[in-house]
């Protein structure tokens, strides 16, 4: 059975459809990314199969329970870390882990044994003590992931775990959602983050503007939009020159100016020495070569028209109500 099923889901706001008939499914046990810009109705879908929103059509369930006719049963086998972390900043870390083992129905000495369990494997046992106001961006993500799984839930929800994080602080949530995802624990996991996608998820979705535009693995995904391509520039030779003779050996694109020359190969970095042998024997120098392979970027450009990092406002309106909500 699919952790997650979800067919025909929206969510309206007043007269705005910020969620327009969602379709996907995501198998047991794998990391499924759910990838768009802010405002594209990634986080009113969450809030949707975490129970937070009711849906205004279609349906979904999540470990076999109806989202919304089986909120209870829902909740009981989720753990949610939503973009916003609900910490009490006057709570230590270890009163705030122990509160939700408490919430959860765990007896107390179990409680006290997971909590200090989660906190080591957070790497948070020396703040443990501390008031939570004290804490960094990073560790707060890292303590909201710990509450989230103080239940040891089947399907844990990520929402943006690592925006505003610095890289250091980012590559530990990695780490970390990888060791649970090896260990059984389905992960949906929402972002903005290309390369965050790209490194994590076995499955990708692509939303925009409340609309799934593409789904499939990462590699799946990027291989629709074409193949890798050879980027060069010359020390000196003739540009047009240049271009004749790599044409021998890929596919020439549109450059991006006059000094580039783009070239498409099959067999990405195999076809580099051919390139550059080429151009020697036809006694052109190179001033720099770089490979280029499709990105899910180029996907989000492809199926939407502009870049994931662009019209951040579109659609900000909805996921504003979503989150007011």
């Amino acid at each position: 059975m699919p952790a997650i099923v979800v067919e025909k889901l929206e969510r309206t706001f007043d007269d705005v459809l910020a969620v327009r008939g969602v379709d996907l499914e995501v198998d047991e046990g794998e990391i499924y990314g759910f990838l768009g810009p802010n405002g594209a109705g990634k986080t009113t879908t969450v809030r949707m199969l975490t129970t937070l929103l009711l849906p205004t059509g279609g349906r979904a369930t999540v470990a076999g329970h109806d989202v919304a006719r089986e909120a209870r049963a829902v909740r009981a086998t989720i753990g949610v870390a939503l973009q916003e972390a609900a910490l009490d900043p006057l709570m230590t870390g270890r009163e705030l882990i122990r509160l939700q083992a408490t919430l959860q129905g765990l007896p107390n000495a179990e409680g006290r044994r997971r909590a200090d369990a989660l906190l080591e494997r957070v790497d948070l046992v020396e703040a443990a003590d501390r008031r939570v106001g004290t804490y960094s961006g990073g560790m707060k993500r890292r303590l909201d992931l710990a509450a989230a799984l103080v239940h040891e839930p089947r399907v844990l929800f990520l929402d943006e775990p690592t925006t505003g994080l610095d890289p250091v602080s980012r590559k530990t949530i990695w780490e970390e959602v990888q060791t649970l995802n090896d260990e059984g624990t389905t992960v949906f996991l929402t972002t903005q983050y290309l390369e965050e996608a790209d490194q994590l998820a076995d499955n990708v979705a692509i939303i925009d503007r409340g609309t799934i535009v593409a789904e499939g693995t990462p590699e799946a995904l990027k291989a629709q939009i074409g193949k890798p391509h050879i980027q060069l520039q010359l020390a000196e030779g003739s540009i047009a020159r240049a271009e004749e003779v790599c044409a021998t050996v890929g596919s020439l694109l549109p450059p991006r100016d006059a000094k580039t020359i783009l070239v498409e190969v099959e067999n990405g970095a195999g076809d580099i020495a051919k390139v550059v042998r080429a151009l020697d024997e036809a006694g052109i120098a190179v001033d720099s070569l770089e490979l280029v392979k499709p990105t899910l970027d180029d996907v989000f450009v492809a199926k939407t028209g502009h870049h994931i990092e662009k019209d951040e406002e579109a659609g900000a309106e909805q996921e504003a109500e979503a989150v007011e909500a």
